[in-house]
């Protein structure tokens, strides 16, 4: 309720321009482990020390951590979503620390320019560790080498404009004959892969800069310029980098011919807007967010703080086209988690959480593949529709979403003794039980924090009916009732 004081005083517009501004609930705090577990976790601890040094355990318990109890719940969001656009996963790099480190850094611009978003995300040592751009070696034909074209292609495909060009609604642009045209061709692969030769992880402890450094998290990715090729290389729209110019000049050039393609506005916009707001905002909800992308009010580029706010603020977001049947978007695993504990009221470690969002289809930060955990347009069935969070939703998703709801409804789940610090999960239910006498006001309460004041005719009746079998001195039972009920029903799961 606190958060509904916030906007109510401030505005919507107050409110988030409060949020653009708080710093970051981070991920600070995890030692700096060897990469090499065998090294770094003596034999008489491995149990613990793998867990809390070689897995994402101890962020992905923080992330929930963070989104039940951190004031900057905007910036929260906007990295979540940002983490599934530029994913980097666990599955491929495991330390803790340098997981915290890339989570820490797309917290740190959520809010800034895309371009430096971009460069953050390419020179992470564990971007390159995952897509393989650490030690890429320049082209060498005697020896058969050439450039890992790894993140050259995903950097295209996924992190910035994607294969196709669009209108800046987001629709695909077409040819003469109605064929949809590449925005890349492999030429303009190999180009970038060529660009992105000669980085090596950063040295550890002051040592000097080598080529094929050990791997190391702390800080960008370092040049070596004589591993670097200096070819001329062809990038997109026909630019082509002349030969022998120095390495940073050729990333520099590389990074400002992506991050200025038209492309971008309409491709990152859309997937953010996806995971903000709706599954399938309307052409003209894309073009206003490409213009701000464009040309934010101070005229500057690809200012994501711009960018969701506008997002936020738009007609579509806040007007009556929320009741329409095809809006809205799924709550993926984690938020559906965050949302349901800090709507009822609760407290946790997160450890119990994790494992949850786990089983119900979301590793957090631990996706299955570079394509995250579900397709930007992966389409519900029977519909013309797209609803990328369906992904993850099957019958055995569905009932552990029910399951969680009756487990945590009906008692605390304890804690880890081995986890430092651990607290378990639990609910408060003592304000729900105190409405439960006046089953209209306690509807009202429900309406307000997890509808917002749409709750439908039909499901309001069939909880007030349910209600009315229970006797009017269990007030618990009631509460608990209510709140399964409301919460497992579809209007929520779809969150308007």
């Amino acid at each position: 309720m606190s958060a509904i004081a916030e906007v109510q005083a401030a505005g919507v517009a107050g409110w988030i321009d409060r949020q653009l501004s708080l710093p970051s609930t981070g991920y600070a705090g995890y030692p700096v482990m060897d990469a090499a577990q065998s090294i770094g976790c003596p034999s008489t601890a491995i149990a613990t020390c793998s867990r809390d040094n070689y897995s994402l355990f101890p962020i992905q318990t923080r992330f929930f951590r963070n989104a039940l109890n951190g004031p900057d719940q905007l910036r929260q969001r906007v990295a979540f979503a940002l983490s599934q656009i530029f994913v980097a996963s666990g599955n491929e790099v495991a330390v803790t620390y340098a997981m915290a480190g890339y989570q820490q850094m797309l917290l740190d611009n959520a809010f800034g320019s895309f371009r430096q978003l971009l460069e953050q995300v390419t020179v992470s040592p564990v971007m390159g560790r995952y897509l393989d751009m650490a030690n890429n070696d320049r082209p060498n034909p005697v020896g058969g080498v050439e450039p890992n074209e790894n993140f050259a292609r995903e950097v295209l495909q996924l992190f910035s404009l994607g294969v196709y060009e669009l209108n800046p609604d987001g629709t695909r642009k077409q040819d003469g004959q109605g064929r949809t045209l590449p925005s890349y061709d492999q030429d303009t692969v190999e180009g970038f892969a060529h660009v992105f030769t000669g980085w090596t992880y950063p040295p550890k402890d002051g040592r000097p800069i080598r080529w094929n450094s050990p791997r190391h998290f702390i800080g960008p990715m370092v040049a070596v310029a004589d591993r670097h090729d200096t070819g001329a290389k062809s990038l997109l729209n026909g630019v082509v980098l002349p030969a022998n110019q120095s390495q940073d000049q050729d990333f520099g050039r590389a990074m400002d011919n992506i991050a200025g393609h038209p492309n971008v506005g309409p491709f990152i916009g859309k997937q953010l807007i996806q995971h903000l707001v709706t599954s399938n905002p309307s052409p003209a909800y894309v073009a206003r967010i490409s213009a701000v992308f464009d040309r934010d009010s101070h005229g500057q580029r690809g200012n994501l703080g711009a960018v969701v706010r506008a997002i936020l603020l738009d007609p579509e977001a806040r007007g009556d086209l929320k009741t329409a049947a095809d809006y809205g978007k799924l709550r993926e695993p984690g938020l559906f988690l965050a949302n349901m504990m800090r709507g009822i009221g609760g407290s946790s470690d997160g450890v119990y959480l994790r494992s949850r969002s786990t089983l119900m289809g979301q590793n957090i930060y631990q996706a299955p593949s570079v394509f995250s955990f579900y397709p930007s347009d992966y389409p519900v069935q029977g519909t013309a529709l797209v609803g990328p969070s369906f992904g993850l939703y099957t019958a055995g998703t569905a009932f552990e979403r029910i399951n969680l709801l009756a487990r945590l409804l009906t008692g605390p789940v304890t804690a880890d003794s081995t986890v430092p610090g651990a607290i378990g999960t639990q609910l408060d239910l003592s304000a729900w039980q105190i409405l439960a006498g006046d089953p209209s006001a306690l509807l009202d309460r429900i309406d307000l924090l997890f509808f917002h004041g749409a709750m439908s005719f039909v499901s309001r009746i069939t909880i007030q009916t349910t209600l009315s079998t229970i006797p009017a001195t269990d007030l618990a039972a009631r509460a608990r009732a209510a709140l399964y009920l409301a919460l497992s029903s579809a209007q929520y799961q779809v969150a308007q």
